[in-house]
């Protein structure tokens, strides 16, 4: 059973009298009254990153990761909280040193505050991550509408090649090495664009589990499906050479997760104004497919042709 048909079947209800839960289907808890927008993250050593010894980049990704959940909504992350599991091989004082000094450069980086915490021994590694902000409104999930365009923001799949790498599944050269590596463990967060969202989005996202199943989650109590186009895909020049060079299908790379741009539907008429936007505020934002009516129905158009299958649609959390 995966965390979806788990939260549907066993918890869902739960929040029946709690309509700031949002029903457990966006990510985040949202007070429109008290204008507090939080959500919760948990990362495990073997699952979330393959170790930790180089905890100063695992504190990246893990911060970076959680913030998102935020930005994808149009809110600014104001505070983060983070509990932290591990043994003294985990917390040594190097390792100690390292989390400090990484915490505190995204803290400048992204102008966030460390607020409080948790620590608690354990063989493995592992964190969770409560963020924090406020906001008179947010853009929801299951708010698209007939007709609407989609765009993702950035580049996808270059964190799938950095994992790879670091898996030793991928050999490559130092420089691409090195560049992959750093997309795996310091996204790209579109931050520019979070501020814009409200005006522009009817739903949106951050792609974390891949951009296949992400979409689905974007419209999943909806009669909808989706068209997306997969020459219109944005891929870095880095990864375009190696699915060419290696002749790869760039579907299998963009659909495994852990990208963190923002995937977010809006009216077609808002086509110029994203284009304008995207130049103005530096921030790459390309239209990548339509809402269509047809309910459950997922095309992947190559061409003006409909693959008939991909190899991979996403992570799922299966228990």
């Amino acid at each position: 059973m995966d965390e979806f048909k788990i939260i549907k079947n066993y918890f869902q209800k739960l929040t029946k009298n709690n309509p700031n839960a949002l029903k457990l289907n966006d990510d985040v808890f949202f007070d429109k009254n008290k204008k507090i927008v939080i959500s919760v993250d948990t990362y495990n050593e073997g699952y979330h990153y393959l170790n930790f010894k180089n905890p100063y980049l695992v504190i990246k990704k893990i911060i970076r990761s959680s913030i998102s959940d935020l930005y994808c909504k149009g809110v600014t992350p104001k505070y983060i909280f983070i509990s932290g599991s591990g043994d003294k091989k985990h917390f040594n004082i190097r390792n100690l040193k390292l989390i400090s000094k990484s915490i505190n450069e995204e803290q400048k980086k992204f102008n966030i505050l460390l607020s409080g915490g948790d620590t608690v021994n354990s063989k493995k590694s592992s964190f969770s991550v409560t963020t924090l902000g406020y906001s008179k409104k947010i853009v929801k999930r299951n708010k698209t509408k007939l007709g609407d365009d989609i765009y993702v923001t950035g580049n996808l799949g270059d964190s799938y090649v950095g994992l790879n790498i670091l898996k030793k599944k991928i050999t490559i050269s130092k420089k691409m090495k090195n560049y992959f590596i750093s997309k795996y463990y310091k996204p790209d967060l579109p931050v520019n664009i979070h501020s814009y969202l409200a005006k522009i989005a009817t739903s949106s996202l951050d792609i974390s589990d891949g951009l296949i199943s992400d979409l689905k989650k974007l419209i999943n109590e909806q009669k909808f499906g989706f068209n997306l186009f997969i020459n219109n895909l944005p891929i870095s020049k880095n990864l375009h050479h190696y699915v060419t060079k290696n002749n790869k299908k760039i579907i299998n790379y963009v659909s495994r997760g852990d990208d963190y741009q923002i995937i977010f539907s809006s009216s077609k008429k808002n086509r110029p104004y994203i284009k304008n936007l995207s130049k103005r505020i530096n921030q790459k934002i390309t239209l990548i497919g339509t809402i269509t009516n047809q309910s459950h129905v997922y095309r992947i158009i190559n061409n003006e042709k409909q693959l008939k299958s991909l190899n991979y649609e996403g992570y799922f959390h299966k228990f």
